[in-house]
């Protein structure tokens, strides 16, 4: 990669990708800032999560440092702590960018609740 006077090996942003866009790493990591830390916590509402791609998903997160196990509960690493900034850039780029979905006073406290979560 040479988009700089300098040879990036790996490219950081597919690197990134790589860990986050496995199909629901972004979810579980966000379910915990907001407080699940169990196993079934992290199905509710997701019926189409099975136990099986959950625990494929939570064994990729933890194989990734994001995330570490302790007993039957799972807890944010500050590896894992590090993508809050990340996760609130994304949901205030997809509130900003449709507001056709969202009404104002909706876009204004989801704004607030994710950044009272996530970066506080």
């Amino acid at each position: 990669m040479t988009y700089f006077d300098f040879e990036l090996t790996h490219c950081p942003v597919e690197l990134s990708l790589d860990v986050i866009n496995r199909k629901w790493v972004l979810q579980i990591i966000c379910d915990m800032f907001f407080g699940k830390s169990r196993f079934s916590e992290f199905q509710e509402g997701r019926p189409e999560m099975s136990n099986k791609a959950l625990s494929r998903s939570l064994r990729f997160i933890e194989e990734q440092n994001l995330i570490k196990k302790e007993s039957d509960q799972y807890f944010l690493t500050e590896k894992g702590k590090s993508l809050n900034k990340v996760i609130y850039d994304l949901v205030e780029f997809t509130l900003d960018n449709n507001r056709e979905l969202y009404n104002e006073e909706t876009i204004i406290k989801a704004k607030e609740g994710f950044k009272k979560q996530l970066l506080c």
